[in-house]
């Protein structure tokens, strides 16, 4: 009997934790990374990639939104500028320069669950966009 108080409690914990991140941040989710194939192409909103520059893709936040991602298992952060469309994986939520990945910890793993926080948006929306309005 005392175990299954314990499931209820540590299922407990998870919730709360849960929802006390989605409250501090815009949205939760997989970050993964992408650089050398793309270095020096361009990005979706025009702008040549440096996988070296704190940068990002997201498909709903505007070029020019200044984010801070956190990784919520190590709680080092980011502050990048989106520049790119994606990520095109379900389930994924940002894709980050090399160079954020790399300050963030996470180029070895891969991907990290990450919270986002919009710090700023650009002052002139951009007339680009990712995906089509509904």
């Amino acid at each position: 009997m005392r175990l299954e108080y314990l499931s209820y409690a540590l299922a407990a914990v998870v919730l709360a934790v849960s929802l006390w991140n989605l409250a501090r941040y815009d949205q939760v989710g997989i970050a993964s990374w992408y650089g050398e194939p793309f270095h020096g192409r361009r990005t979706s909103s025009g702008e040549i990639y440096d996988m070296h520059r704190l940068t990002a893709a997201h498909l709903t936040l505007p070029f020019g939104t200044i984010v801070l991602v956190t990784d919520l298992e190590t709680g080092k952060s980011v502050i990048v500028r989106i520049n790119d469309c994606g990520p095109y994986v379900e389930g994924r939520i940002i894709d980050l320069s090399f160079a954020a990945a790399e300050k963030l910890g996470i180029v070895q793993k891969g991907l990290a669950k990450v919270g986002l926080k919009v710090l700023k948006y650009p002052e002139i929306p951009p007339t680009k966009k990712c995906l089509p309005d509904k």
